[in-house]
Parts: structure tokens; sequence; C-alpha cells
């Protein structure tokens, strides 16, 4: 977008071309036209840029951006130069030449090589009064006022030096790094370590610089090693360091924050010069102090598409950075890591792939620098294919100039365009750029100079990586290596040794002529504006307080769970194993392979199904353990400590994955490098491969959640499995809507304010309302809050689990017979209109035969509450069970089991039915909930289907939601240990009642009735609730029509004071009745139970609420629990959690 120049502000940028020769008229009308036309179409990432142009002298053509408008990127400077070089083409013009120097000779304007200029400065045909042009100017202020001016003014004061020899070279150096014409498509185009105020920037830099002696200024170059959990000794030396030596920078190494913080506000209220912190923190501040957070390595970032989320962790990243007093971070690396057997960098490069790498790495620099935390890259020009660690030794890079400019080197001059502010120089050898082969490539003046300074030609600081590393230490004195760091090109000197005799040894160096002082300002003044970069100019000490949770946030765990899932990569799924879908065909089991902990991942996926375990200490007995099933999941888990732990598979662990992968159909999910996958040799027997890349908590849970089908992969290959798997592979996998399982705020709750369910959950247990009990919380499919409170019983001894089951009365009716009925309806067995002589005859005569399944459901059918059938078969004064009803041992006729030895005679049922048959109807027609309802649909069902309850619910709903967990007569197929005591029964079975129904009416059914005898864990009450939230639809399957849900969740009966819908119970129209906490919505629908139990659900929050207990142990007398509202006191918490 083209403006007039004049409307420019006077920090517009610009950029200053001069011509080896004046332009002709002609060439002034053309070149105008044309930059015109350049700039109309000038963008940045699609964004138009408001430029200008001007033409000075006939000899210099000026581009200009207003970047309060839009920011120039890389790629728009790339254009901006493409454009440049398409005018000299067309011209026969040299406008780029950095060697060319323009100057004024009287009214003439005259354009000479370097060299020449260099011999009229001999020759006094130029003065320091001579009128030059200085092309480093960046600003349309500063071209203004600083462009045209005498040249002791100017850069090319350097000339007039006295020794002219020595300074002829510098100043090559100096006009190569500064001279303010455009660089060569491989230079770097910006300087990185400009501020918006600039001449801010340079006035506070001066101010510092004049003031100081040669002492202080060697001072500046020192970035020091120092603890924060070290001892008054360590302490007392950086002390000295500061005050004797004025270093300039420090590295904070290992220790705590909070130590960190205190020791740094000391520090630096000591230093004359504020002190520039560096920092080692790859994936955080982790790396280095307890207690802080850790993100995923670079290798698992790498596998992301999304490169918004790198951005973001660089900018978590710098906010803690920020948050500590760090200035600048050592990170990125941007080594392309293409050598597996690389000992150092391996998880910690981008991988293989350049392109990936520079994107992931300019993505972090712009997060990181975004918050005033300078980026560095490393390490320069290439650690990613040595085959040693530089920590230890000196790795060779032994490559030609045109792999290291395509490969190695590739990043870094995209990151320079991106502008990144800093780079850190490795120790390496590389002969093909430093003949010297024992020479680090830290201490070369070729790789420093010539390569990075001058040919890449990068702007921004320079620092050298750990000088106290054997890559560099072993080559000779500290003194000396410390003085050939500086003399190679390096700005900044990491943890350096021996610094008294560093200083002296660079004095001599001045002295001798091998240095100067000039040199050291050079350096200094790019340190102080960095240091001015990062708001150094504005210190302002650490707030140490809340410094802990300010460096672990929710947001921090939100971004980690997003790089995570993102990063999960299925590289093979021969048979569709991933997601796995039809569970009701699958035996699944799980074998560990590693020398870590697999436990996250495991209970995550017995979350969903059941998964056994299976272990043995021979591969003969695993292979027979195995035999009954028909799916293996494999988990490779290696140590999460750090990113240069082993990866690889041991020999037997090899034997064994390759003769069960024989055997069985396998699913191999490695928690550790993509690298150990070069170790198996028969991939093709391993029907799916998931690399999810570390074993951390959350890379455990996500993938499991993963193969189930909670989400969807999306990961790509890092780097290539030879000629197995290629860098970029990766499958994107279905998500089958099934429960997923995060933190509150990723769903939009309040994990603070959820945490007053803790408070309730105490109260509860201190009255003694319950003994203990579950509280799961989901919203959006994601379940975020589940927890066991208490124990078994009163006795205290046994903690409740989560995977804990209780029997949860009559939620029964919504979680097992309500569905049940939907599907008839929808097979057209059943009808809500249908009378109960229609589908059940022998009710045809009776006080209910016209009786609807409606107004059945609804409550609203004038039924008695219940029938105390149990005490038809007790002695009406003694109250014992009466011997021609019970046998304490099952016989064919005593078969039904009640309890544990009490069997009721089997033709007791027709009784019951007889009893609901001929009850008396209540006269008031109003809502009132019974039971009695169910017994009669109960027998509707299994007429209908010709099949049992229990028998037909699991093979229509159960085994494919994988409600594993979930069932009638749990002492069938649970330990006792796993079955949550309900009471003890002193009326009627005269036990603890532990595995067998508390309701007396279901029992004397066998335990299976329609209105009650389920167990279940809240996990798997969360399934069906979720089911019916998704309109009948979870795990890839439709078990219910969209319409059938929202026909039995309708209240039919509202006029007449009926709260219920259709087997649902609904929120309370009375408001004195408790039925809800009166704060979700009309559509919500839930149910309640006697034991304590109580489930809901709400379509308007997404919301799913779950609570199990067993209140009526010791006795069902014990009801302070409902008196207190407990139940929907939780649920007020979870809505008022929500974040709007």
């Amino acid at each position: 977008m083209f403006t007039a120049y004049t409307n420019l502000p006077n920090d517009a940028r610009l950029w200053i071309y001069q011509s080896n020769r004046e332009f002709t008229e002609k060439e002034v009308a053309y070149i105008a036209i044309k930059s015109e036309d350049f700039i109309n179409q000038w963008t940045r990432h699609g964004d138009d840029l408001k430029g200008s142009f001007m033409i000075k002298y006939n000899h210099f053509l000026v581009l200009a951006v207003d970047e309060t408008f839009n920011t120039v990127s890389g790629c728009s400077i790339d254009s901006s130069v493409r454009f440049i070089k398409e005018l000299e083409k067309e011209l026969n013009l040299d406008l780029m030449d950095k060697m060319n120097v323009t100057f004024r000779d009287n009214d003439r304007i005259n354009s000479v090589k370097l060299f020449n200029f260099q011999q009229f400065v001999k020759e006094n045909k130029v003065t320091p009064e001579t009128i030059v042009f200085d092309n480093m100017v960046t600003t349309k202020a500063a071209f203004e006022r600083y462009w045209e001016i005498p040249a002791k003014e100017s850069w090319h004061k350097r000339f007039w030096c006295k020794n002219r020899r020595f300074n002829y070279m510098k100043n090559k150096l100096f006009t190569i790094l500064f001279i303010g014409i455009a660089f060569s498509m491989s230079a770097q185009s910006v300087d990185p370590l400009r501020t918006k105020d600039v001449e801010a920037q340079n006035t506070w830099v001066d101010s510092i610089v004049k003031n100081m002696t040669l002492n202080q200024k060697i001072g500046q170059l020192f970035m020091v090693q120092a603890y924060s959990n070290l001892d008054q000794k360590h302490e007392d030396f950086i002390i000295e360091m500061i005050k004797k030596y004025d270093i300039g920078s420090l590295i904070f190494m290992q220790g705590t924050p909070e130590k960190q913080a205190e020791l740094n506000n000391k520090y630096q209220a000591i230093s004359k010069v504020p002190l520039m912190i560096g920092f080692d923190g790859e994936w955080g501040l982790d790396m280095r102090l307890k207690n802080t957070y850790k993100f995923p390595w670079n290798m698992t970032l790498g596998a992301i598409r999304n490169d918004s989320l790198i951005k973001k962790f660089g900018e978590h990243i710098g906010i803690h950075c920020k948050r500590l007093g760090i200035h600048m971070n050592f990170a990125p690396v941007v080594d392309i890591n293409t050598n597996p057997e690389n000992p150092i960098i391996g998880n910690r490069s981008f991988g293989e792939n350049k392109e990936n790498v520079t994107q992931k790495a300019i993505a972090f620099t712009q997060g990181m620098q975004s918050r005033g935390v300078l980026a560095t890259a490393k390490h320069f020009p290439g650690h990613g294919d040595t085959s040693s660690d530089s920590h230890h030794t000196l790795p060779v890079v032994n490559f030609d100039m045109n792999r290291l400019y395509s490969t190695e080197l590739y990043p870094y001059k995209k990151v320079f365009d991106a502008g990144i502010t800093s780079v850190m120089t490795a120790h390496l050898s590389i002969p093909s750029i430093e003949p010297k082969e024992s020479l680090p490539s830290s201490l070369s003046k070729n790789v420093v100079t010539n390569l990075l300074l001058e040919k890449l030609g990068f702007l921004g600081l320079v620092v050298t990586d750990g000088l106290n590393m054997k890559g560099a230490s072993g080559y000779a004195t500290s003194a000396e290596i410390n003085l050939a760091a500086i003399q190679a090109g390096n700005d900044l000197l990491l943890i350096p040794q021996e610094i008294p005799a560093t200083v002296k040894l660079i004095k001599k160096a001045i002295q001798l002529k091998s240095l100067t002082e000039e040199r050291i300002t050079f350096s200094v003044k790019k340190i102080l504006r960095a240091k001015y970069w990062a708001g150094l100019h504005k210190y302002r000490p650490i707030i140490i307080e809340n410094i802990q949770n300010d460096l672990n946030t929710i947001e921090d765990s939100l971004l980690h769970r997003e790089l995570v899932k993102n990063s999960l990569t299925v590289i093979k799924d021969k048979s569709g194993d991933v997601p796995i879908r039809d569970l009701e065909k699958r035996k699944i089991a799980y074998v560990q392979l590693g020398d870590a902990s697999g436990n996250y991942f495991i209970n995550m996926l017995q979350n969903y199904t059941q998964v056994d375990v299976i272990s043995s200490k021979n591969l003969e007995g695993i292979i027979k353990k195995l035999q009954p099933y028909n799916l293996v999941i494999i988990g490779f888990h290696k140590s999460n400590s750090n990113p240069w732990k082993s990866y690889k598979f041991s020999n037997k662990e090899l034997v064994w994955l390759r003769e069960i992968a024989r055997a069985k159909e396998v699913v191999l999910d490695v928690f550790t490098s993509p690298y150990s996958l070069l170790q198996v040799k028969k991939i093709k027997n391993i029907e799916a491969i998931i690399v999810s890349y570390q074993n951390s908590k959350v890379a455990q849970e996500l993938s499991a959640q993963l193969i189930f089908g909670a989400f969807g992969a999306s990961g790509k290959l890092p780097v290539s499995i030879k000629n197995k798997f290629s860098e970029g592979q990766g499958l994107t996998t279905l998500e089958l809507s099934r429960l997923g399982y995060t933190i509150p705020e990723a769903v939009h709750l309040s994990s603070k304010k959820l945490e007053k369910i803790d408070s309730l959950a105490s109260i509860i247990l201190e009255k003694k309302m319950a003994p203990g009990f579950q509280v799961l919380v989901a919203k959006n499919s994601k379940v975020v809050f589940t927890k066991s409170y208490g124990y078994h019983t009163d006795k205290k001894k046994e903690l409740v689990k989560n995977k804990d089951i209780y029997d949860v009365a009559s939620l029964t009716k919504i979680l097992a017979t309500l569905p049940l009925i939907m599907k008839a309806q929808e097979d057209k067995k059943i009808s809500l209109e249908s009378s109960l002589m229609e589908i059940l005859p022998s009710f045809k005569g009776s006080n209910k035969d016209t009786l609807t399944v409606k107004e059945i459901l609804s409550h609203f059918g004038r039924l008695k509450p219940w029938i105390p059938f149990y005490k038809k078969t007790q002695d009406s004064i003694t109250g014992e069970n009466l011997n021609q009803f019970y046998r304490s041992k099952k016989t064919p006729i005593f078969s039904v089991k009640v309890a544990e030895k009490m069997y009721l005679n089997k033709y007791y049922k027709d009784s019951i039915y007889t009893y609901i048959k001929n009850a008396d109807q209540r006269e008031v027609v109003e809502y009132k909930y019974s039971d009695l309802g169910y017994y009669m649909l109960k027998e509707v069902l299994e007429t209908t289907y010709q099949k049992p309850l229990a028998t037909l619910l699991d093979e229509e709903f159960y085994q494919y939601l994988g409600v594993n967990r979930t069932t009638y007569l749990p002492l069938l197929k649970f330990d006792t240990k796993e079955i949550i005591p309900t009471e003890k029964d002193t009326y009627y079975r005269n036990q603890l009642l532990h595995g067998n129904v508390h309701d007396m009416g279901a029992a004397m059914l066998g335990g299976v009735g329609a209105h009650a005898g389920l167990f279940a864990n809240a996990n798997d009450v969360a399934k069906i609730m979720q089911m019916y939230l998704q309109k009948g639809y979870y795990g890839g399957k439709r078990y219910l029509k969209s319409n059938t849900i929202d026909t039995f969740n309708k209240r039919y009966f509202s006029d007449k004071n009926v709260r219920r819908g259709v087997g649902f119970d609904k929120p309370q129209l009375n408001p004195e009745v408790k039925a809800t906490c009166g704060c979700v919505s009309d559509e919500s629908f839930g149910h309640s139970g006697f034991t304590g139990t109580y489930t809901w659900a709400d379509p308007a929050s997404g919301i799913i609420y779950v609570f199990l207990s067993n209140r009526v142990y010791p006795t069902m007398d014990n009801s302070e629990l409902i008196d207190a509202n407990m139940r929907t006191e939780i649920q007020q918490v979870i809505q008022d959690a929500i974040i709007h």
C-alpha cells in the first residue's frame, strides 16, 4: 500500500540502496514507477505493508515502511531484495555492493570502493569534515538527522585512527556488519537488538559506556555460573566477581526458584550495571530448577503440525523467565538431528527435517521474545549430526560447505531473518571451515567472524557455549580460551573460568595490539543493547511472593496437554485397531516393557473397558497367559527424567515383542524416542504402532485416550526410522465420541472453585453422613474431576478407590431399564401410549390395566410408592423369616439368592406380581414416586425379548459401551474388596449386605430388578449419561435415535405439577423440593438413589455429575446426607465453577 513519504511516522523503518553511479533522468522516472508498483503489492504473509520510497541525489533509492500499520517479516524483506536485484539487472546498476562508500565532493556525489576511500584518507583527499552518507540509519527520523553528516560523526571516522592497517581490517568487518544497505539473500536482514525507541536505547548504552573503565568493559563480557543450591562460600564468590571484576551477566544453574529470586535481587543490588541473567531452559525452568514446570522436549514438539502451539510454548517459557528475572534463555535448539546415535542432541532437536526444525524454532523464538526474553539459536553451526558429546570431548563435523549450507546452516539463515536476538557458538571441529582441527569452532575466527558475522551477516549477540565444557577447555588454559573466544568474534563468554587471569590476558593483548579496546567496546555495546532490549534499563527486583504458583499455572497445564495431544503419532494401523472399536469383540491384555512405570497408562486404559495386566518372569509364561486374549497392548516405557536417558530396548524385550507379535494382534505404544524402533526388525507382525515420545503422566494418559478414540491422532514423525517409516509420516485417526479425561479449565470450569467439593466432603465424613463416596464431574464429554473419599465402612480399613463399585439403588431405573424401554419403543415392541393390559395381558381386568407406559414412567399412575413384600414372608409377631419361604442352602425349589446363605422359594415371584396386581390404587390422581411400575416393566421386557433383563442389557448396551464395572450380581464378577458394603441389615437378611442388593424387593427377584439391583462405579455411570447427552451415540456406535432421547426427556404432566420426564427425574417445579440445586437448566435430567446415589446431566451446560455413596451404612436410618441436601450442594458448587 503506497503512501507519500511525508505521511510516514518518524519511526518508520527504512533501507538505503546506494548506486555505483548516478541515475539518468529516464532511470529516475522508471525507478519511481517500479518502486510505487512494488510497494502497492508488498505484503507480509498476505497482509498489506504501508510504505513509500524516495530517490535522493539521483544516487540513492530509499524504501520505507510504516511498522505501526504492519511489521515486515523475513519473507517481505526477501521480496524487496528480489525487487532491487531486478532493478540492478534491468538498468545495469549495482545497488547492493557493500564495499562502496559514497561521499560529497563539493556539489558532486562520489561513489568509490572502500579500498579507494581508504587511499583518499591516506592522501588527505577526504578529511574528517568531508560529508558522507551513513547508510547505517534505519528510521526516518535518523535518516533525516544523521544520514548526511561529516565523516567525523559517522562510522567513517575509524579510517583516521593511528593504526590504519589494523583498522582497515576492522573497518572491513564493521562495514560488512553494519552498513545500512540491504544484505544479500543469505545475510540477516534485521537488527534483532534494535528496539522501537532506538534513540533512547543508544542514549542509554552510550551513557554507560562513556563512563566505563577498561576493566569494567572487560567484566561485561563474562556470564558467570551461579547456583541457588550451594553454600555461602559460593555466594561470596559471586559477590566478589560482581564487586571486584564487574562481571556483566550470570547464568543460574541448579536450585529452587525462591532461592534464585532471592539471590538475583541480592546480586543485582550490588552491581553497578544491571546484570543480564541467563538460563538454560529448553523445555522450561525444570531443566535446572526444582518445583518448576516441565514442558515436552523438542522431539515431541517436532511431531506437532500446528506451529501456533509452539509459539504459545515459547510464550509460556518467556513468561516464566520474565517472572524469575531471567533475560536470556539459551533456546531454541536448532540443530537438525540426522544422527540417531547423537548422544547429546537427540530429543532436544525438533527433528531431522530442516524446514520443520526451522519453522518450530521461529515459532518458539517469536513466542518467547514477544515476552521480552532474548532467544538463543544453538549450537552454531550445527551439532545435530555428531556421535560424541561436546561436554566431554570435541566432536567432529566432517561435511563440506555445500552440505553445511544446505542442511546445518539452513535454520540459522531463517531464524536470523525472523529476528532471533542471539546465537550460541558450539565446540566442534569442522575441518571444511577451520583447517586447524583441534581448534573448537567457538574459538575459530573462520567460524564466528567469517561465517556467522560476515557471510551470514548476523547482527545479534554472539555467545559461546559453556567454556567449562571439555570440547573447549581441553584446547588451552582457561584464560587463553576466553581471549581466543573474543578474538574469534564472540561477544559474551558463557561460564568462563579463571576470570582474574582472563582480565590480565585481555589487557595484555590490547597492549600487544592483538586486540583493541575498540573491539571490546563493540561487544560491550551489543551486550548493553541486549540488556536494554530485555528491559534492564528499567530494572525492578523480583517479587518473591507467590512465585511458586506463578511458575506452575493452570495455563501451563492446559498448554502441556495440548502439546502432547497434538504430538501423538500413529505410524502404523494395519488392521484398523486404533481407535479400538467393537469392545464386545475384544478381550484386551496389557504387557509392559521397559524399565519405567506405565501405571498412568494402564489406569487410563482401564477407564474405557476391561484391560488385564499380564506379566510373567519368562516368555513361555507370558505367551501362555495371553492365550485367552485377542488384542495385546504393549507399552514400552523408558525414563522421562531427562532427554539423554537411554531409549533402547533390551535384547530380552526385543525377543518378547517379536514373539508376542507372532502370536497375538499387537498395538505397540512407544513412550520414548522414536529412534527406539530402529531396533525392531520384525515390524510387519505388529498391527499398530503409536509413538508417544515421552513417559510423562500426561503422555501416558492422553495416549490411552487416543487408543480408545476420545480424540484423533494428528502427530507426524519428526525423524525417519530407516526405510521403515519416513519423516513426516503420521496417520490421522477417528474420534469416537467417548469420554476424555482432562483438567477443569480445559472445559471452562474452575479447579479452584471445584476444590470446595473437598470441603463438603470433609463435612460428610466428619458428620458420618456416609463412610465414603465417589464424585465425578464431566463437561463437554471430558471428565475433569473424579475422586473417591473416605472408607468402605466406619472401620476405616479400606479406602474407597475410583474403581470400587456401589449399589446404585434407583439409578438402576435410568441406567438399565430406561435404555431398554427406549429400544423397545424404537423396535415398536412398546409404545409410551401402550396400556398395561396391552403389554402385560395378565393385568387385564385389574385396576391398573389402563395405565400407560408414559404414566408409569412419569410416576403419575396412582400406584402405591412401594410394597414391603419381604414382610409377607416373616412372622408377623417375631419378624423372623419363615422356613416355608427360605433355606440356608440352594435347592431346586429354593433357588433365588436373596443374600448369603439365604435362598427364597422360586415361586414367590408370582406372589409379588399378584400383590402388585391386586394392590389398591391411590385415590388422588397426582404425582407419587413408585417402584411398582418397574416390577411390571421388567416382566414386559423379559417376556417381549425372551431374555433375562441382565442379559438383554449386556447384549444391547453394556458390552459395547465398555461399562465393565457396571453389573447386577457383582459377586459373580468382582472380588469383595472392590465392592462397597451397603448396610448392616437387622430387619430382613440379618447380615452385612456386601455385594447383595440392598433393595428388599430386588433381592427377592434374585438381585435383578428393573428398579434396583445395579452396582457401578462413577466412571461407568458417566459413560451412560454421556450416551444420553450425545442423543444416543457413544464410542462410534448409535444406540438410540436422537428423537427417542428427546421424547423421554420431556415432561408430559407438568400441568399436573409432575416434574418427572419419562423415566428421568427433572428439575423441581416446586422450589421447596430439592430434586436438584435449582441451578440447572430445564433440559437437564437425572435420578437419585436410596443408598445415597445421584447423577445428573445438563444438555445446556454439557455437565454430568455423579455422586455414589453408601449413606445407608451402618443402617438406612442414617438420613443426614439427604436431610442436609449434600448431593445437590455439590451440584451447586459444580455449577458455580463454570467460567463464563
